[in-house]
């Protein structure tokens, strides 16, 4: 019976030994895994014609779909939803507002449907006329409270492993790994660098101008919705121009919101660049949709142009062994 026990310790030791020598250990050994080793040992060979001076390895993540989920709503979206229910006995002014009915009646279908313009305005009753601390000390509670209804996880630890891990791959090589995003800049930079080992500095995403104030205790930045920027579709590349300066080496997103970034990443001119698309195809692990998101993520166009392009396209029930960190995302019920 001990040499049993011990033959199986010596093999689990065996196995963990094998993952912890395989910094991309979360995927299978399948295309997908080849191809970005296979990018990654070109860019960073100097005998090869591939390779990619440190000073331009800028790589560019989305973030809702590609490296946390975005079904049944975006984190940020379900953060909204959180707030008005959180705010609306304050605001008796609320309740003849359409969108605030369906919040408060947990009719997240009409929350969906009502697209870019009820966001615009759950965000401007939750994410405006607050100081930039305040709305930051907003999210971190949230954080801290709020699980995921139907993973019981905190959503700080809801991050893909495998694309955790291949940020850290990434960066280990050199590469500068940088967060281009449709949510909300304010939102990603609270969570960004806990999670994913990205500063506050390497998150683009959407933003509206905030107003600088003095105040008997110093000064302050209070958030509006004046000049909204949406960071998404065709306006990725320009924020990329105007956050990083340089156009970037890879790019990787999950629906064809991404497809900009992509080309434009793709069309640099001076070096081989890479580019993976996230197909959420795992309905057990996680969630399956292509054509037909729950709320955002449409991925049809871009599956094409992954095949034209030649890009990387994940699938995430074949490709991954893992999909979030069993030590990471453990349910409330499951604690002892």
């Amino acid at each position: 019976m001990k040499q049993k026990l011990l033959l199986t310790a010596l093999l689990l030791g065996a196995v963990g030994a094998a993952h912890a020598a395989d910094p991309l250990s979360t995927w299978k050994d399948t295309a997908a895994k080849q191809s970005i080793e296979q990018w990654v040992q070109n860019a960073t060979n100097q005998d090869r014609s591939t390779y990619i001076p440190p000073a331009k390895r800028y790589v560019v993540f989305d973030n809702d779909g590609t490296l946390w989920p975005e079904a049944p709503l975006t984190f940020q979206l379900q953060f909204a939803v959180d707030e008005v229910k959180r705010l609306a006995p304050e605001h008796p002014e609320w309740k003849n507002d359409p969108i605030v009915s369906a919040v408060l009646n947990n009719d997240l279908k009409t929350v969906a449907a009502a697209g870019e313009k009820g966001l615009m305005q759950l965000l401007e009753l939750t994410h405006s006329n607050i100081t930039t601390d305040e709305f930051d000390q907003r999210v971190a509670n949230w954080v801290d409270s709020h699980r995921d209804n139907r993973f019981g996880c905190r959503y700080n630890q809801m991050g893909y492993q495998p694309m955790r891990q291949l940020l850290d791959y990434l960066r280990e090589n050199g590469f500068k790994t940088w967060i281009v995003s449709g949510g909300g800049i304010d939102f990603m930079r609270v969570i960004a660098e806990k999670m994913y080992g990205i500063p506050p500095e390497q998150v683009i995403g959407s933003f509206s101008l905030s107003e600088f104030s003095l105040t008997d205790n110093g000064t302050q930045l209070r958030k509006t919705m004046k000049g909204a920027f949406n960071d998404d579709a065709a306006a990725k590349p320009v924020a990329i121009h105007l956050f990083m300066g340089q156009r970037p080496v890879a790019a990787f997103g999950n629906s064809d919101g991404d497809l900009a970034m992509m080309q434009y990443t793709a069309s640099n001119p001076d070096y081989k660049t890479f580019g993976l698309l996230v197909h959420h195809t795992d309905a057990e692990r996680e969630y399956a949709y292509d054509s037909h998101p729950p709320a955002s993520g449409k991925l049809v166009e871009g599956l094409t142009m992954a095949k034209e392009k030649g890009w990387t396209v994940v699938d995430m029930k074949q490709d991954w062994r893992t999909v979030f960190d069993p030590k990471s995302c453990v349910p409330e019920t499951a604690k002892p």
